[in-house]
C-alpha cells in the first residue's frame, strides 16, 4: 500500500478541531473517521487553541497571533508613508528648483 499525504483545507482542519472539542468526542474515532493519524487532530487542537480563528493559514503564510498581525500591519504602513514622505520630499525638491519656478507660472 502506497503511503500519500492528504492535505485538508482551514475549513476541514477547523470543522475537525471543533468536532474534537465537543465533551465526549473519542479522537481515535475521529480520526479513523477522516482517515489521519490521531496524533494529526492534537497537533491541530494545540494550534487552534493557540491561535484560534487565525490557525491553519497555508501555503507558507506565517502563523501570527492577532497582536503580531497587527504590528506586522502596521510596520507594512510605516514603510508606506515612509516611501510616500521620500517621493513627497524629491518632488519638492525638484519643483522648488531655481530653474523650474518659471515652469510653475
Amino acid at each position: 500500500m502506497s503511503n500519500f499525504r492528504r492535505t485538508f483545507t482551514k475549513e476541514q482542519k477547523l470543522e475537525i478541531v471543533k468536532q474534537s472539542l465537543v465533551e465526549f468526542a473519542v479522537i481515535e474515532d475521529l480520526a479513523a473517521q477522516y482517515k489521519i493519524h490521531p496524533n494529526s487532530i492534537y497537533k491541530w487542537r494545540r494550534e487552534y487553541m493557540k491561535y484560534e480563528e487565525a490557525s491553519f493559514p497555508g501555503n507558507g503564510n506565517k502563523l501570527l497571533s492577532v497582536e503580531q498581525k497587527e504590528i506586522e500591519d502596521l510596520k507594512k504602513q510605516l514603510r508606506e508613508v515612509e516611501l510616500e514622505k521620500e517621493i513627497l520630499k524629491k518632488a519638492l525638491g525638484i519643483f522648488s528648483s531655481p530653474s523650474r519656478k518659471n515652469l510653475l507660472l
